[in-house]
């Protein structure tokens, strides 16, 4: 389950990433634009997966004090 939050955080950087560069929302361009429903979802589960990824702190401070 974390590679996967892993890899929707990572989608959520370089789709970040495309608009400031390039003014370019890939989400909203392969699925309708940023109003639609499946770019809304997509929106919605890339932030929970940000909210998830909070967790890999107390995994990084696990396994750096081994």
């Amino acid at each position: 389950m974390d590679k996967f939050i892993l890899a929707l955080v990572i989608i959520g950087a370089i789709n970040w990433g495309c608009i400031g560069i390039f003014g370019l929302d890939v989400v909203g361009v392969l699925f309708g634009g940023q109003g639609s429903v499946i770019s809304r979802i997509i929106f919605t589960i890339v932030g929970l997966a940000g909210l998830w990824a909070f967790s890999f702190f107390t995994k990084l401070s696990k396994t750096s004090s081994n």
